[in-house]
């Protein structure tokens, strides 16, 4: 009997190793980080910010949003103020493909705007975050890939991605 076990236990521990292991692999794809450096690095300088739109579904939060040459790391997550101009993705959440909120999830954006020095409430992640007033913006890349480290793995139903 006790062989028995121990052999269950040695089973037990191989399948929880191998599932770790899995799932520290990221599923966002993108460059090695020699060259996202290298890309901040020789990003223009300016009166901008770079944002990464992040939709978690019921969350009201946009994204991460940094300075020009400042790595992904020091970002902070946003909700936007749109007194200004109505964020990328204002569209209804049941709307077409393309056409849906949150449907430009990991864009890479180049923003105008500022903070405004106030923190809003955003209910649904329970998170107060600094509010940004935003003017405008471009896309700059569709598909980035990881947004803080090459395992950042998304997951819409819930906050996965954030700086450590």
């Amino acid at each position: 009997m006790r062989l028995i076990s121990r052999g269950l236990v040695i089973i037990g521990a191989m399948v929880l190793c191998q599932c770790a292991g899995s799932m520290g692999s990221g599923n966002m794809g993108g460059p090695t980080v020699e060259e996202r450096k290298a890309a901040i690095a020789s990003e223009p300088s300016g009166d901008f910010f770079y944002g990464r739109r992040y939709y978690v579904q019921k969350t009201r939060f946009w994204g991460y949003v940094r300075r020009p040459k400042q790595s992904w790391d020091k970002a902070k997550l946003v909700i936007f103020r749109e007194d200004k101009k109505r964020n990328p993705d204002r569209f209804h959440e049941n709307g077409p493909d393309g056409q849906r909120y949150g449907f430009d999830n990991n864009y890479e954006y180049k923003l105008n705007g500022y903070f405004t020095g106030k923190d809003a409430y955003d209910p649904n992640s329970n998170q107060f975050l600094p509010e940004f007033m935003l003017t405008g913006y471009e896309v700059t890349n569709r598909n980035p890939g990881w947004l803080f480290r090459p395992d950042d793995r998304y997951d819409p139903y819930r906050i996965t991605i954030y700086a450590r």
